[in-house]
């Protein structure tokens, strides 16, 4: 069964108009739509925005920058009459992420009309053809998306072509759109530092699950381990984690496949890295960040007994974050390891080092500020 594309229709010249619509984070298409240009306001622009108004560019791109740069600066601006705090991290967490999806939905609502070739009919429009081409692949037809998207395609484009330099590869990492781009390098520094189990000097066999870019998976290899299979669902994440082991000389050590959580057979060593916080996505590009329902974590805690051979262990990778924001327990963590027929082996922690740890104005910086990242080693207990 095919599924049709949504469509986005307006008024133009007397005339009504449609064109396919395009949309990441899989919001609808807007119900209203007015043709806008260099002489609108920023401040019409604004309202119209968060009145649910959609605004079709005609005019110069780059004004169109300048109007959404604009539009930024009214949705960040303070109201006048504060708010009452909220009452605990968990009201904390809840408000932010309402207040971040509002924002997104208004600052969204500025569209851009796109060729089937994915070049941009405006005055002064930059050749995009590249980071759409490697995010959405080869259309063929004109469509309409938002600003915001094309420059978070832009952004992620600029992630591909320059890499994120990886110390404990010595080597870049090459993060593709729409997969998590491995930033925060304490959690790869504890893969790289934590010892391996004895296991592994007969039983040369590890998996990593959730590869995303494979960046786990190549610090495995370079820690000497022969053969790694890497899991991902994500056909993008698949493509990403396939090239950097290309790039990096270690295809040959690890085997790139699509699985829900564990491939066949077992291993010495199952490492996995899921989404550390346990709530729902607002798109699929946050599917990296969210794990509703804690379903990523469960699912491997829940499998990895019988994936582990005898004598191996598994090493998840977890921020105590959703704790500090009351969102999950270190009770609930223990007694799903224990269910498991699992037992903690040790754990290595490290404190994060991003700038929203220090950066105050953020409304969960005391969550933020109290923040570990953990690397669980994890075995089975004798009777499981």
């Amino acid at each position: 069964m095919t599924v049709e594309s949504p469509v986005v229709t307006w008024q133009e010249n007397d005339s009504a108009h449609s064109a396919r619509w395009h949309s990441e984070s899989g919001t609808p298409p807007p119900k209203r739509v007015v043709i806008a240009d260099d002489r609108m306001t920023a401040d019409t622009a604004y309202r119209l925005a968060c009145e649910g108004t959609a605004l079709l560019w005609r005019g110069d791109y780059q004004n169109a920058r300048q109007l959404l740069q604009a539009m930024v600066r009214r949705a960040d601006e303070k109201p006048r009459k504060a708010k009452a705090p909220p009452v605990n991290p968990t009201e904390a967490f809840h408000l932010y992420r309402q207040a971040q999806s509002q924002r997104a939905r208004t600052l969204n609502m500025l569209l851009l009309p796109f060729n089937a070739d994915h070049g941009i009919p405006l005055r002064r429009a930059p050749d995009v053809h590249t980071a759409c081409e490697e995010a959405l692949g080869i259309t063929s037809d004109s469509y309409i998306a938002s600003l915001r998207g094309l420059l978070g395609l832009i952004g992620a484009h600029e992630w591909r072509k320059n890499g994120v330099q990886i110390p404990a590869l010595n080597a870049k990492i090459y993060p593709h759109y729409g997969v998590f781009a491995p930033v925060r390098g304490e959690y790869v520094a504890l893969v790289n530092e934590a010892p391996l189990p004895e296991l592994i000097k007969t039983h040369s066999v590890a998996f990593d699950i959730g590869t995303g870019t494979g960046v786990l998976a190549a610090v495995l290899a370079r820690r000497g381990i022969k053969h790694i299979v890497a899991t991902d669902q994500d056909s993008r994440a698949l493509a990403c984690a396939r090239e950097n082991l290309t790039k990096s000389g270690i295809s040959g050590q690890v085997t790139v496949s699509k699985a829900d959580l564990f491939p066949e057979g077992r291993a010495a060593l199952i490492v996995c890295n899921p989404p550390w916080i346990p709530a729902r996505p607002s798109s699929p590009l946050e599917y990296a960040v969210y794990d509703p329902e804690s379903r990523m974590l469960k699912g491997f805690l829940a499998g990895l007994s019988a994936r582990l051979e005898t004598g191996g262990e598994g090493w998840l990778i977890l921020s105590d974050f959703a704790e500090h924001l009351g969102l999950r327990s270190r009770a609930e963590l223990l007694t799903n390891i224990e269910a498991a027929g699992l037992e903690v082996l040790g754990k290595i922690d490290v404190k994060p080092h991003h700038p929203k740890v220090t950066d105050a104005s953020n409304p969960l910086h005391a969550a933020r500020k109290a923040e570990i990242t953990s690397l669980w080693r994890l075995g089975k207990t004798i009777d499981s």
